[in-house]
């Protein structure tokens, strides 16, 4: 492979220069030589990433559906990446984006295909989107669907049960491998955050390690999610004390595709997760050795103090209506039981302090353990900060689980990424609000910023409509699946559904059996199956219809098959913990939080419709207008594309 696609004169002029003249070279010349349509949009967008990677600034790079943003960037990083000797990091919103990158029509392999080019692209995804063979394990045996973990257990390679040493990488345990498999059974067996991978017997066979030491390799672009990059920060510094590489190697870029996500997956990164039963399967290895019996008492009380400082915020929680998530009602005899654990683990810390000194511990396990009461120590100690952390407490099978977050994530995220002096790409069709870039770059703390816009090359008003009915009822559940079904009718199905929430998408998905005008149509329904399979099957099957909570963003269906957008409602921020701290900082926490949050995914979502230019299609947006202070209609207008303008829908 060679080290750049153009020829690289060192005495001329900078790289960055003489890489953007070569991808004007690109659109200008080569790809439409191949059919592609050149853009003009395209070549602004070069000339202003340029600017980023030559002075290795942050970028907000908005730009519209059908300006071909995708192929700009991964020029840019390729070429960036082989001067700079160290891979590029594309980080996008979620999973599904990852493989609409990855396809064998995406965007990379066109590259490939129409310049020749040898492209190193690996994935790095998320611990989450692999088999954990420990929980299948315990599957296979006690689960109600044990027969189904069987047959799994029985095709795994034969190398996770041999001891023999393996030659290549073999990829295997990806959720994308297990498409049929519905999202509660993949999360019985799925790594999950309370795994204990430092202790895990069958970790050098796990397919998780095998992925993360293939794509370390990667010489052009390491692919994963947000989520997975936050965590990489999040964790830099801890793996490095316990002697583990970072989740991602050197690089020499980042860019952040769907942008505008960001924070919600640095929230997610940088949140801590306590469970009681976690802490007391950990805690007691340190009674399987020869320790002091002060240290083996205070272990038993502190083992008791969870269990009461866990009964206590079980009794100060309330559920809170449309979300899985419980709010935590903080008081003085709550805040007594948590400190009471914290002064218990202060105890235990010191003692191990003394007990390491003795050498009658393993120190592996020792390191292991006072790693996890450091973590534990610096969450609690949040609850007694004054406005500093959000918490919230989920009920699971095997116990509640603990969730804390600091309420800003801007120092991190300005010491460790924006602070790293590289170019930093932003990249998304829905960056600012009202013309300005203010809210998301305040969000996440950045000051000092580059930015441009440029709009979508299509020809909206000749090629959608949009409607929004007019409610009798106030636009009751009854009423938005009359309407659904009038929709699919007038298309023969050819939609994509989009819900604020899986409950709302599990209630039409029960209720859509009743009404034969839609008998013989084929649903697909998010959580049914992995994600990048369902999207498949609706693309290819062209009269099927797509139900999703989480694709307003980066679905990409040409043609035919997605003809018509139905928006169940306006994609609010929802009612947690975390928007409910964001609200109660907020002066204003309609115009500052709730209303460019809706305005932003509304934009993406009615961006799903309209792919090419021949692409034809109605997007249907089901609200009902306030009748207080705040008049929705106005600023649904605004951000409607040029020439559209949203009509009553004839039922």
């Amino acid at each position: 492979m060679e080290r750049y696609p153009f020829e690289y004169d060192p005495s001329r002029s900078s790289f960055a220069q003489q890489a953007g003249e070569w991808i004007a070279d690109v659109f200008y010349d080569i790809l439409p030589e191949h059919g592609f349509e050149v853009r003009d949009e395209q070549i602004y967008m070069a000339f202003q990433l340029e600017r980023a990677f030559a002075d290795k600034r942050t970028i907000f790079a908005e730009a519209g559906v059908g300006t071909g943003k995708t192929l700009v960037y991964l020029l840019y990083t390729i070429c960036y990446a082989r001067y700079m000797r160290k891979p590029a990091v594309i980080a996008c919103a979620d999973e599904s984006l990852i493989e609409q990158l990855v396809k064998p029509e995406g965007d990379i392999a066109k590259l490939i295909e129409h310049l020749g080019l040898a492209i190193d692209a690996r994935l790095g995804k998320s611990p989450d989107q692999y088999l954990c063979l420990i929980k299948l394990e315990h599957a296979r045996v006690g689960d109600e669907e044990a027969g189904l973990f069987e047959d799994m257990t029985k095709q795994l390679p034969e190398f996770v049960q041999s001891p023999a040493a393996m030659q290549t990488f073999y990829s295997y345990g990806d959720r994308k491998d297990y498409p049929a498999l519905n999202d509660e059974q993949w999360n019985k067996i799925n790594w999950d955050s309370f795994q204990d991978c430092f202790i895990c017997e069958k970790r050098h066979r796990c397919g998780q390690t095998l992925s993360r030491d293939h794509y370390r390799r990667s010489k052009d672009l390491i692919i994963c999610s947000h989520d997975y990059y936050m965590e990489h920060v999040w964790t830099y510094e801890g793996r490095k004390r316990e002697g583990q590489l970072p989740l991602l190697p050197d690089h020499c870029a980042v860019v952040f595709d769907e942008g505008h996500l960001l924070e919600s997956a640095c929230q997610k990164a940088l949140s801590y997760k306590i469970k009681h039963d976690v802490f007391e399967e950990l805690i007691i290895r340190l009674l399987q050795n020869q320790i002091r019996e002060s240290l083996a008492l205070l272990i038993d009380q502190a083992i008791e103090q969870s269990e009461r400082m866990f009964a206590a915020l079980q009794r100060k929680s309330v559920v809170i209506p449309g979300s899985d998530r419980k709010q935590i009602l903080l008081d003085d005899a709550l805040l007594h039981e948590i400190n009471q654990f914290r002064g218990l683990l202060a105890s235990i810390e010191d003692e191990l302090v003394y007990e390491s000194e003795l050498f009658v511990l393993n120190h592996y396990q020792l390191r292991i353990v006072e790693e996890h009461l450091e973590m534990m120590q610096k969450a609690l100690a949040l609850f007694f900060i004054s406005d500093s952390l959000i918490c919230w407490l989920t009920e699971e099978k095997d116990g509640p689980t603990l969730s804390i977050m600091p309420r800003t994530v801007k120092e991190v995220l300005k010491e460790h990424v924006f602070d790293s002096h590289m170019p930093i790409i932003f990249s998304s069709a829905t960056l600012s609000v009202d013309g300005s870039f203010d809210y998301v770059a305040e969000s996440l703390g950045i000051q000092n910023y580059l930015s441009f816009s440029a709009a979508s090359p299509y020809d909206y008003r000749s090629h959608m409509k949009a409607y929004a009915p007019t409610w009798t009822h106030g636009g009751r559940f009854e009423e938005k699946m009359a309407a659904a079904v009038h929709l699919l009718k007038q298309t023969g199905g050819r939609a994509l559904i989009l819900f604020p929430s899986k409950e709302e998408l599990r209630r039409f998905k029960t209720e859509i059996a009743a009404f034969p005008e839609v008998f013989g149509m084929n649903f697909h329904f998010e959580g049914d199956g992995e994600i990048s399979r369902l999207i498949e099957l609706f693309q290819n099957d062209e009269t099927s219809i797509l139900c999703a909570v989480s694709l307003w963003e980066g679905l990409d269906v040409p043609g035919r098959s997605l003809s018509n957008v139905i928006i169940w409602a306006l994609p609010f921020p929802p009612q947690d913990p975390v928007f409910m701290a964001k609200r109660s900082s907020a002066k204003d926490p309609f115009h500052e939080v709730d209303l460019p949050y809706m305005l932003l995914r509304l934009r993406q979502g009615i961006g799903r419709l309209i792919r090419t230019s021949s692409d034809t299609g109605i997007v249907s947006i089901f609200y009902e207008e306030s009748s207080g202070p705040h008049q929705l209609r106005p600023y649904i207008d605004s951000i409607m594309p040029e020439g559209i303008r949203l009509e009553e829908l004839p039922l």
